[in-house]
């Protein structure tokens, strides 16, 4: 607790980090100012009802940071950025100039940066105009003149780029992940909404039953701490050797591989795959044709949030996303080049082909335990309520993963500076 408080002393003294922070908790109170600034021209009574029947709305509203709920400018939130990141991400995988681009550093960062906000844009405009046609089956917005209509997605598409400029700011100048700290402050703004509706659920079962549900929830934020932070560390040695007029020294260090190495990206991509049906059935719900207007009801009834086919994909793309972006960010054949090329190797492996196979070998092996374990939190809303009796949670896994990780992400990036801010003092 006191190196704690010295953390945050420290933190404090430091007149960069302070104004770091000073940003970053601005541009957080902004963000919750929008989320309050409505729309026109929409139904918020009628909105908030529908949102209280419909179990995919709330869930929506979980990501939108309470954005959707009172239709503010910003009630797109950042899904149609994170849709175009995953696009994105897919097409470097099997186009090779994209994929140069991803090995090119800080300029191939950029390009694909910018690329990233030019397909956000279409992507944006399009669900402005569903979301209209959503809204306008429910009868929550009126009919709009076309040039309130073309008012209405311009105002969403400008309250989505306002967000990712938000998020930029937070990145450059700002302390942690933009776009991650943004997805947790609209969590963390709609936790006391949260909690209250968790409590009130509860509050109308038995006491075992609550007892159930908080050893559950101790149980969760420990494993959730535990995984994030669980490292297998391979230790690598590296002879001695001379480059070019100096002689190195052998060493030894250790490559660490984390258990979930790609944190809680792969549970956002799902995220945005498994609502897609529900959004696109709600929208053909109200078709004046029979046809189309059933097809959208068995999207609907299909995958309802607690629903078997809903989950058992959520679990799967979940295992599946963990995996893609796993192999994304950590190439063992460019580790294994790098080690051979400044003599380093793992002890008992061969340098070259056998380090890249071992490291594969490995990062499957722990990837796989990474997968399962953010499979099962994501649907641990459904895995509660069978085992607690308790139904209608509102409070779910995904969103304790989103939170806990960014906090210790953040931390870790505030500790990080604290030392590099200590290091120059000892060397001046």
């Amino acid at each position: 607790m006191k190196e704690i408080k010295n953390k945050i002393q420290n933190l404090f003294a430091d007149p960069v980090l302070r104004k770091k922070l000073i940003l970053t908790f601005f541009i957080f109170f902004v963000f919750r100012l929008f989320a309050f600034l409505p729309v026109p021209a929409i139904n918020l009574a009628r909105l908030r009802v529908l949102f209280g029947q419909n179990q995919f709305l709330s869930l929506l509203d979980i990501f939108s940071g309470g954005t959707l709920i009172n239709f503010s400018v910003m009630a797109l939130g950042l899904n149609p950025y994170i849709n175009a990141s995953i696009i994105i991400q897919l097409l470097s995988v099997i186009y090779p100039k994209l994929e140069e681009l991803t090995k090119e550093g800080e300029y191939g960062r950029f390009k694909i940066n910018q690329y990233t906000r030019f397909l956000t844009l279409p992507l944006t405009i399009l669900q402005s105009i569903g979301i209209y046609f959503l809204l306008h089956n429910q009868k929550i917005v009126t009919s709009l003149t076309p040039l309130e209509f073309f008012s209405f997605v311009a105002t969403l598409t400008a309250g989505t780029f306002i967000l990712i400029w938000f998020g930029e700011l937070i990145s450059e100048f700002g302390l942690g992940n933009g776009i991650s700290l943004l997805i947790f402050a609209g969590i963390v703004g709609r936790l006391p909404v949260f909690i209250s509706r968790t409590a009130l659920i509860i509050s109308k079962e038995l006491v075992f039953n609550l007892l159930v549900f908080l050893v559950l929830a101790v149980l969760v934020i420990g494993a959730v701490v535990f995984v994030s932070e669980a490292t297998r560390k391979i230790p690598v040695f590296y002879a001695k050797r001379i480059k070019g007029n100096r002689m190195y020294q052998a060493a030894s260090n250790f490559l660490p591989l984390k258990l979930t190495q790609a944190g809680v990206i792969p549970i956002i991509f799902a995220v945005s795959f498994v609502l897609f049906p529900q959004l696109l059935g709600s929208f053909l719900v109200g078709a004046k044709n029979k046809a189309v207007s059933n097809f959208g009801h068995f999207l609907i009834v299909l995958f309802n949030p607690s629903g078997f086919f809903y989950n058992f994909l959520y679990f799967f793309l979940v295992i599946g996303f963990t995996f893609f972006y796993t192999v994304v960010i950590f190439n063992p054949q460019k580790i294994a080049e790098e080690l051979q090329k400044n003599g380093g190797f793992i002890p008992g492996i061969r340098p070259g082909t056998s380090t890249k196979e071992y490291l594969e070998k490995v990062l499957y092996k722990i990837t796989t335990v990474g997968a399962l374990f953010l499979g099962i939190i994501a649907i641990l809303p459904v895995l509660v309520a069978k085992i607690s009796g308790i139904s209608g949670l509102v409070i779910g896994g995904t969103s304790v993963l989103i939170v806990v990780s960014v906090v210790l992400e953040t931390f870790k990036m505030i500790e990080a500076q604290l030392i590099m801010k200590n290091y120059d003092k000892f060397l001046k």
